[in-house]
């Protein structure tokens, strides 16, 4: 990492850190290019900053948990989305429109005054991110770890699945750098503005997926996936068709997929019998900041203690695509074994994987 970033807090409390939250996601949003939903959070933002009253606001502004950590601006601004995609909410079409000289927090003042208890119930949990892009960042390392002399034979084990769009990542087309990976034409076609040099051209294979959810979502029941289009920043359009073909490949033939917290589901599946000549790999993107802090130590335990047993036919990898706070980007990084597990930083990448900058 180089340059000087102010350190973020995922743990603090309290209104200041609820202010701090939302300046964070208006700064992440703009980075990523998604100048619409920085304006929803900033006009959020707002009104808590003048003392707006109501139940939906007052509930924001009493946040017992770690509001960085509990993603609270994106859930706010997963639900006015959600409004404006079920079209009960004509009055925010100007702002997901982009139009300017317009006034946004009086906007969505007047919105979250007539649907109050329309939005509240999707501040009860974490958003769902579910992003059939971020396969792209979980293939590249796959590419690399067989380059490292792993066994290029993957059985993948993700966490925080939600409708388990990237266990399905063995079905989707890629094209990374000039390194073509995956059926043709594939359920879709994947292919990121990538930066770098090219990943190893490796031949893999993807023998096995299976994951877990606290809430799993089933992409056939249309309710559930209008939860998970809200929570697509309304700038994306690829990505909305990005996930109506990662629906329909899941309609067709659903992902294995498990409702289990991450450390139950991690601690069981390292400890069924792994075939030899294969890598077991446990991945995620943007999850760990969900998981609690005691689960994420039973999983870190889990894993290195599962990487200690680890061998050159059996081995273990660990491929994370997760938040950056402080400099408001996605890194990529892996930890395999036999080896001596350190983490390693193989890119920096755009978070619903428009772009990878390879380091690898």
């Amino acid at each position: 990492m180089t340059g000087k970033y102010e350190f973020v807090d995922m743990q603090a409390t309290g209104m200041d850190a609820i202010a701090t939250a939302f300046a964070n996601q208006v700064a992440y949003c703009l980075n990523a290019g998604a100048p619409v939903t920085a304006r929803v959070c900033a006009a959020v933002a707002q009104l808590l900053e003048r003392g707006e009253r109501g139940p939906l606001l007052d509930r924001i502004r009493g946040w017992d948990g770690a509001p960085l950590a509990d993603a609270l601006p994106l859930r706010v601004a997963g639900a006015l989305h959600g409004l404006h995609l079920s079209g009960r909410a004509p009055a925010l079409a100007a702002l997901y429109a982009g139009a300017q000289d317009i006034d946004d927090a009086a906007i969505i003042a007047g919105v979250i005054a007539a649907h109050d208890a329309d939005l509240q119930p999707w501040l009860d949990g974490p958003p769902q991110t579910n992003e059939a892009g971020r396969s792209a960042n979980f293939v590249a390392a796959m590419l690399w770890l067989a380059d490292q002399g792993l066994p290029p034979r993957f059985q993948c084990l993700e966490i925080g699945s939600s409708g388990g769009i990237n266990l399905m990542l063995s079905r989707y087309h890629y094209a990374l750098g000039g390194v073509n990976v995956g059926p043709k034409p594939g359920a879709l076609r994947i292919a990121p503005v990538w930066q770098g040099a090219p990943p190893p051209a490796r031949a893999i294979e993807i023998a096995s997926t299976r994951g877990c959810d606290v809430a799993p979502v089933d992409l056939a029941d249309p309710a559930q996936a209008l939860r998970l289009k809200a929570f697509v920043w309304p700038e994306m359009t690829e990505r909305f068709q990005r996930l109506e073909a990662a629906i329909d490949a899941a309609r067709a033939a659903p992902p294995d997929l498990v409702k289990m917290n991450a450390a139950d589901f991690v601690e069981a599946e390292l400890a069924r019998p792994q075939a030899a000549g294969t890598t077991r790999v446990l991945m995620h993107s943007i999850v760990w900041q969900y998981v609690p802090g005691d689960q994420q130590e039973r999983v870190t335990a889990a894993m290195e203690a599962a990487g200690a047993r680890a061998s050159a036919e059996r081995a273990l990898a660990w491929i994370a695509l997760e938040a950056n706070r402080e400099i408001h980007l996605h890194e990529l990084v892996v930890r395999y074994w036999p080896g001596d597990g350190a983490p390693r930083m193989l890119a920096r990448a755009h978070p619903h994987g428009t772009s990878i900058d390879w380091r690898g």
